[in-house]
């Protein structure tokens, strides 16, 4: 987090136990989103029942690029919040799938496509059929003619511009299937 975790206690005296867990919970959720800007937590002590003590709220605010997310944990006529600890640790809990809901929604925002391999014609061998293509990183890869797509092995020539898909052959890496990049194709 960027900025330190707050912690407000509304109606009943701070306790470093609650704190505690609090802080707990809170280191928790960099693991969901790992760009947390800030975190708030407010805990109020509700209403004093003779026979079934306090009712509690939790309320965790979480600030992240582009959003804030609050997760709330409120007492209601059948589930009375009355053990504070189980209020904080169902407010994170919420707040937990929130931040991995979030989390994937901006993921796949972000997502960027790989291009396939590629790289350029360094031989070719039409007595026997095979040629041989350097990628960007240097290596040599292997290709027969039945693996040019789109061209004729014997229209190719050397410096030629390739995509490939690449596995691995008796003899190294090797290109199942070779297509000509055309002069419009950009590479990412």
């Amino acid at each position: 987090m960027q900025i330190p975790l707050l912690i407000t206690f509304r109606n009943l005296d701070r306790s470093q136990a609650m704190e505690a867990s609090i802080r707990e919970h809170a280191e928790k959720l960099d693991k969901y989103y790992d760009r947390i800007m800030s975190c708030r937590v407010v805990i109020e002590a509700q209403h004093k029942h003779h026979r079934h003590g306090n009712q509690y709220h939790v309320s965790v605010d979480v600030t992240v690029p582009g959003a804030e997310l609050v997760a709330s944990r409120e007492p209601d006529p059948h589930h009375a919040y009355t053990d504070v600890y189980i209020a904080i640790r169902d407010a994170f809990d919420t707040m937990r799938r929130q931040l991995e809901d979030y989390a994937r929604r901006h993921d796949q925002r972000l997502k960027v496509h790989a291009a396939p391999p590629h790289g350029r014609i360094v031989e070719l061998n039409p007595a026997e059929d095979y040629g041989r293509i350097e990628t960007l990183d240097g290596r040599l890869v292997y290709f027969h003619r039945n693996s040019v797509l789109g061209a004729e092995f014997d229209g190719l020539s050397i410096g030629a511009e390739v995509r490939f898909d690449e596995e691995a052959g008796e003899r190294g890496p090797q290109a199942s299937t070779v297509h000509v990049i055309g002069k419009h194709h950009i590479v990412g």
